[in-house]
């Protein structure tokens, strides 16, 4: 998880505009959807709460421990986002909020309608896709990492709810929401195909090809190479991988390069230009500042954090 993709915090409300300790809730209503800003000041356990359409709930600060669909509890923390079908109880306990140190999350429930809608759009004018058959959300797939393209737009929402006074704010909001359920949809192909691309690969040319990348990591890696292993044109690859997994594929191997060279990092007992070249990583002064841009820290700096920071 990088930096770059926690979603901006809101302010705090003032004591005295908080009606209880335990998920204050200040909403904002648009058409489709609804936005829902939550806080809590205190630990708590077992706090239900349950929406009538689909939700994107997405952490800003803090920790919580979500149980979903009768399944153990797991921890929900900052840069993550989950999606919870209509009417589907949620059971959060909130084991660190404190009154000097809130929990902030957003729960943003969207209409069916917007939902199918948008949906089909990407069907009909995308529908040459090849990791799936088809736009749209898999619930399997619920608990995600932000992309960054997804903490950015969803960053944009929460301004547009909380601050936009247009004439126009219901169209902006819409627009947006459009772009939001891309952004979702191809985060959680990513996740899915890092799950599955093992036993997708001998059938599916993009998990073909990231089953190669990952192989080949520290191998000089072209984009002629890739799209040859997929069996496509260059152009048809970048335009099929861009669409479907929200990056290009060049970005895509200089996040696994990123990635591997973090857990070496992590591991220790290795110089920063012996990290750089088993990731992959010809040139170290692009390495440091590659990674530096990703991470917030050099790789000398990221090196020496004590273990489990």
């Amino acid at each position: 998880m990088t930096r770059n993709n926690f979603p901006a915090q809101v302010t705090w409300r003032s004591p005295k505009d908080l009606k209880t300790l335990v998920e204050n809730r200040t909403t904002y209503t648009l058409d489709n959807c609804e936005l829902n800003i939550f806080e809590t000041h205190q630990e708590a356990a077992d706090v239900n709460l349950v929406f009538g359409d689909l939700v994107l709930t997405t952490m800003l600060k803090g920790k919580k421990v979500m149980h979903l669909f009768d399944k153990p509890g797991f921890d929900y923390l900052p840069g993550e986002s989950v999606i919870v079908p209509p009417n589907e109880l949620m059971k959060i306990d909130f084991p660190e909020a404190q009154w000097n140190n809130p929990t902030q999350c957003i729960a943003l429930s969207i209409s069916k309608e917007m939902i199918e809608n948008t949906f089909n759009m990407l069907n009909e004018r995308f529908s040459d896709k090849v990791l799936t058959q088809e736009w749209g959300l898999d619930l399997s797939y619920f608990h995600l990492i932000n992309t960054q393209d997804l903490s950015e737009i969803i960053n944009r929402f929460i301004k547009i709810g909380v601050k936009e006074r247009s004439k126009e704010k219901d169209l902006i909001a819409s627009l947006a929401l459009k772009e939001l359920l891309i952004r979702l949809s191809q985060t959680q192909a990513r996740d899915m195909l890092e799950k599955t691309y093992k036993e997708l690969a001998s059938g599916n040319r993009l998990a073909h090809v990231v089953a190669y990348i990952k192989s080949n990591i520290r191998e000089q890696l072209t984009l002629e190479d890739l799209a040859s292993k997929a069996c496509m044109s260059k152009a048809h690859f970048v335009r099929t991988f861009k669409q479907e997994l929200g990056q290009t594929p060049m970005e895509y191997v200089l996040n696994e390069r990123l990635k591997l060279a973090r857990n070496l990092l992590q591991m220790g007992g290795l110089q920063i230009q012996e990290v750089a070249m088993m990731s992959g990583f010809n040139n170290i002064s692009y390495f440091i500042r590659v990674f530096k841009k990703e991470f917030g820290r050099t790789p000398k700096s990221y090196q020496d954090l004590p273990k489990g920071f």
